[in-house]
């Protein structure tokens, strides 16, 4: 292994994966019924091992996973372990927004950066190249960010010189190509400990918004990029994963 590349999977050794995992799928209800919407199946296994086998080999060792819905579903699928990845349970008993899901986790964030990852969507990043690049900007936030054909479904990042994030367009049909949030977050410990104590709290909506202009940027990656809220983003999942083959 290059020594550029061993020392960027050395420094996500030290870095705390989170997992928004509470959600609902209500879109999903017509295909999935029975479980929260990161058990989803794919290829027969549940669409959270996806983002898990994607950390653990980045070379992440402890991850964070903020359940909500059917909770004790998740705990009893994966445990307190995945391969070399220890799990932590950090559970909301309400809804708390992506952002206040994010607050009640604190005490488990440690570290001078966390590596947050949104549950339903899956970017086929550089994980290792993203940490180097939000180190090397000193952001205090850093988003990935996909390209996609339409950002209408998803709603734009603007971007200015040298990654610098200027602002956020609102979904609307027909947006054209662009760039957006892939759902995936490196965010200092100045950006955790000032998330407001409102409830709930969106990251999207209530906290980025107020950070463009004081450290928030953007990392272009190449990577393909899914998510499955709707029944048809699900069925499209299926076709970029690669099915395990058991040893």
């Amino acid at each position: 292994m290059p020594w550029d590349k061993r020392s960027m999977v050395e420094g996500l050794r030290t870095i705390t994966a989170v997992i928004l995992a509470g959600g609902l799928g209500t879109r999903l209800r017509s295909v999935m019924s029975d479980r929260p919407k990161v058990l989803a199946e794919i290829h027969g296994r549940p669409f959270l091992s996806y983002l898990l086998d994607q950390l653990a080999d980045a070379g992440v060792q402890h991850v964070v996973l903020c359940t909500g819905y059917k909770a004790e579903a998740i705990r009893t699928q994966f445990g307190d372990s995945y391969g070399s990845l220890a799990l932590t349970y950090s559970q909301e008993t309400m809804p708390l927004g992506t952002g206040g899901a994010l607050r009640q986790a604190r005490p488990h964030l440690h570290g001078d950066s966390v590596l947050m990852l949104n549950g339903d969507s899956y970017c086929a990043a550089d994980l290792g190249a993203f940490l180097e690049g939000h180190r090397g900007s000193r952001a205090e936030a850093s988003l990935l960010l996909a390209e996609v054909s339409d950002t209408g479904r998803f709603g734009r990042v603007d971007l200015g010189d040298e990654g610098t994030i200027l602002g956020f367009a609102e979904k609307a049909a027909g947006g054209g190509p662009g760039w957006i949030n892939a759902g995936i977050y490196l965010l200092g410990q100045k950006v955790l400990q000032a998330l407001p104590e409102t409830t709930p709290l969106s990251l999207e909506r209530d906290v980025f918004p107020a950070w463009v202009g004081h450290g928030l940027r953007g990392f272009c990656s190449p990577g393909w990029f899914i998510d499955i809220g709707t029944p048809e983003s699900y069925a499209t999942a299926a076709r970029l994963f690669v099915p395990k083959v058991e040893q």
